[in-house]
């Protein structure tokens, strides 16, 4: 069991966030602390939704406070994920710096959440310049979709092979690129560019997905990373659990992770291992 600290959104309602990030983590056995950036009653992709951003100062507080009680050395890693502004960017580079000179083994995700196709950024874009510039370089692992991988990279993404080039400009030594085009118009591909090699897991594209999805995959994928996976076994086992989700939430506006839950570990996807060391 490892312990994580995540830092990114909290709804009421719903699993997106840290109330999709969380459960995932948990599933597998770990600890996490949450520390939410924004405070939602639920996804603001529906008609009404109000919410309360948790200023950064107010998180360094807490991150302080965790530290004067003596428990920052517990931490074995940490995933980012909605991060609104500049300030909530440069808090989250601080508190890596922390960890990681007091335990440089500390494993860091960036699940880089900034935008997507066919909206664009949905954050404010000096937050998504930080991000790129200030976190991305001090990430372990990053979870990009496509729109995000060529903003970050500043490169157009057409196709497996530039996905593969734009991944290795971030400087990560793994990157997961999530539902990049497939050879068919009814998938999408999965794809994790890794030192140990690159895989790819084909699933199928679906008419309307629940909110949350992102950030269930960068959960999953980093909780079982710290299991011991592989990579390719990561991405088979995180791809074949996010169906499952899928499954038992079809027809809902929301995710249904207690279902979820509550179901069996599926067996996992199948994947293709493009290169190999």
């Amino acid at each position: 069991m490892a312990c994580v600290l995540a830092i990114s959104s909290q709804v009421a309602r719903g699993h997106v966030g840290l109330s999709a990030i969380v459960p995932a983590l948990r599933r597998l056995g770990h600890e996490v602390w949450a520390l939410p950036t924004i405070v939602l009653s639920n996804h603001p992709g529906h008609r009404h939704s109000a919410s309360m951003r948790i200023q950064a100062g107010v998180l360094q507080r807490m991150v302080d406070a965790l530290d004067r009680n003596g428990w920052l050395g517990e931490i074995d890693a940490v995933l980012t994920g909605y991060l609104p502004s500049v300030s909530h960017v440069a808090f989250a580079a601080q508190t890596l710096v922390r960890l990681k000179a007091r335990r440089p083994a500390v494993i860091y995700l960036c699940d880089p959440v900034i935008g997507d196709e066919p909206k664009g950024l949905y954050i404010e874009a000096g937050a998504a310049a930080a991000i790129r510039d200030a976190l991305v370089p001090r990430a372990d692992i990053s979870t990009p979709n496509r729109f995000e991988l060529s903003f970050l990279a500043c490169a157009p993404i057409e196709d497996q092979a530039s996905a593969v080039k734009a991944s290795a400009a971030l400087g990560v030594a793994s990157v997961l690129i999530k539902s990049l085009p497939g050879g068919l118009p009814a998938e999408r591909i999965n794809l994790m560019v890794s030192p140990k090699g690159s895989y790819l897991a084909r699933v199928p594209l679906r008419g309307r997905v629940p909110h949350g999805v992102g950030d269930l995959m960068a959960g999953l994928l980093l909780g079982h990373l710290l299991n011991g996976a592989s990579p390719g076994e990561a991405l088979a086992k995180s791809t074949a659990a996010v169906d499952a989700a899928l499954e038992v939430s079809e027809g809902a506006d929301e995710l249904k992770l207690a279902a979820w839950a509550a179901s069996p570990e599926p067996p996992g996807w199948p994947v293709e291992s493009l290169t190999q060391d």
